[in-house]
């Protein structure tokens, strides 16, 4: 996976409400900047702990809903819903039943936001799987060749934490079509035939620094978009699956549009899709202001979501799963050859963690409603890696397939947390988390699979991947206990607050 997976620019990855009313915070000063606030006061928001709505809590609908209703973006307010019972994660209404993904693509500027996203993917796998070939065709080296996907993964934390404060700086279409034309003017330039080997390289880390940037924007503004509730937690569920869709697709096509043509024509269709995909989101999204007045200093700003402690919990368990979740992805070439297994089978067994993950996704998003999504976050997460614990019988390519899948569709926590971290995050540090936890996201993927390879240079595959079941599970449940002190603290301090 590049820059691109997860759900990033995507991705991986991937909106708080606020204690304003979105929209709301002023725009920036003419020239980016203002006097230095202070740090914003993290302290449990007791309506945002609970299940009840943010935004009904402050009277006023999502953006999502009032377009459901059938009016349009500048349509009147027509009043506050009430509120609802209390529990962790937003709510979708007042039923449990969710509203399905057909109620998403209802919303208009989600369908464009999800047009963009799918090109942008696509091009991106496609030139991934070029650039590789043509960085091998100029150098004949495989540890240059083998660098240009790690390259998609290590810039991810240095920009995702230098950056972090321009999604909630800038307007965000602003900052969605820059990082989409700068990324189309690095791709450009690695289509010129003069561009050296280090060039190219050079910039596939510029790419991966924005992308962290654009990814956290895109998913703070997708709660701008859909709400809050229900409909946000199916929105970015939505580009999750179509992030694991559209890479494998796009690496298939990559590898079939290179018998025809040479590596750089097709390296310079990923600078058509990012245009594209600019021109689609400055024309087909709304203007809205900046979130924060200024950016808080980048340190003391990513420090002020951290120290959080229930944001801090959220964040981690998005982000250990995955650290082990791909550790069979990066060893699946040598463990097919230690079980005899052929190419086709090594390709099935590439697809297997994420088909397995769509399948999941699918079946928690159509059929579970919120409150259910929201049961099965701590259950599924404690268990997700427990499969791995089968590679000890070091299995043949059929159950160790099954293994994967089931692996991937525990993967559906995500839904229900999704819901817990934007009822967690205020609006105005709501860009700077989400660019976080694409951040993180990404690079703890590229920690788990260096680390994978590492071991798997003194142990056996099998075993490396056993380990990682156990070591993983050990990790994820004592982060389950965690999350779950932290919302019987928020639920305690609610009911006394309420009294």
């Amino acid at each position: 996976m590049g820059a691109a997976s997860v759900d990033a620019m995507s991705t991986p990855p991937p909106r708080g409400e606020a204690a304003s009313p979105a929209g709301a915070s002023p725009g920036p000063t003419a020239s980016g900047l203002g006097p230095e606030p202070s740090t914003p006061d993290l302290r449990p928001n007791r309506a945002a702990t609970g299940r009840e709505s943010c935004r009904a809590a402050k009277g006023r609908r999502p953006e999502a809903a009032a377009r459901g209703a059938g009016a349009g973006p500048g349509a009147s307010d027509p009043g506050p819903r009430p509120v609802t019972a209390s529990g962790p994660g937003p709510r979708s209404g007042g039923s449990g039943a969710s509203p399905g993904y057909r109620a998403v693509f209802r919303v208009r500027e989600f369908r464009v936001v999800f047009a963009a996203h799918t090109l942008s993917l696509l091009g991106i796998a496609v030139s991934e799987v070029a650039l590789t070939v043509l960085v091998y065709d100029l150098t004949r080296s495989p540890l240059l060749s083998s660098l240009t996907f790690a390259l998609g993964f290590l810039p991810y934390l240095l920009g995702g934490t230098l950056l972090a404060g321009v999604a909630d700086r800038y307007p965000a279409r602003r900052v969605l079509v820059v990082c989409d034309l700068v990324c189309a003017g690095c791709v450009a330039v690695m289509v010129l035939p003069g561009t050296p080997v280090a060039g190219l390289l050079v910039l596939r880390c510029a790419t991966a620094f924005v992308a962290p940037v654009f990814s956290g924007t895109r998913l703070a503004t997708l709660a701008d978009i859909l709400g809050d509730e229900d409909l946000y937690v199916l929105g970015r569920s939505l580009l999750r699956i179509v992030s694991q869709g559209a890479l494998l697709a796009g690496f298939a096509a990559g590898g079939l549009l290179l018998s025809v043509v040479a590596p750089r024509a097709a390296i310079g269709i990923t600078a058509v899709t990012f245009v594209a995909s600019a021109l689609l989101l400055r024309y087909g999204t709304r203007h809205r202001p900046a979130r924060a007045r200024t950016g808080a200093a980048t340190r003391r700003g990513n420090l002020a979501v951290l120290r959080h402690r229930r944001i801090r919990a959220l964040l981690l368990l998005f982000w250990v799963p995955p650290m082990f979740a791909v550790v069979p992805e990066a060893l699946a070439a040598p463990y097919a050859d230690s079980v005899g297994a052929s190419a086709a089978a090594l390709g099935v067994l590439m697809c297997a963690l994420p088909v397995g993950t769509i399948a999941g996704e699918l079946f928690a998003g159509s059929l579970l409603g919120p409150a259910a999504r929201a049961r099965l976050v701590l259950p599924l997460a404690a268990v997700g890696l427990l499969p791995y614990l089968l590679y000890a019988l070091h299995p043949g390519i059929t159950l160790t397939v099954l293994a994967l899948a089931l692996a991937g569709a525990t993967g559906a926590y995500t839904l229900g947390l999704d819901g817990w971290f934007v009822a967690a995050v205020p609006e105005e540090l709501r860009g700077r988390a989400m660019t976080l936890l694409s951040a993180g996201t990404m690079t703890v993927q590229g920690v788990g699979m260096a680390a994978a390879g590492a071991a798997a240079e003194f142990f056996a595959v099998h075993t490396v991947v056993t380990g990682a079941g156990v070591v993983g599970t050990a990790v994820v449940l004592a982060l389950v206990l965690e999350v779950r002190r932290t919302e019987e603290r928020d639920g305690a301090d609610q009911h006394v607050t309420s009294r």
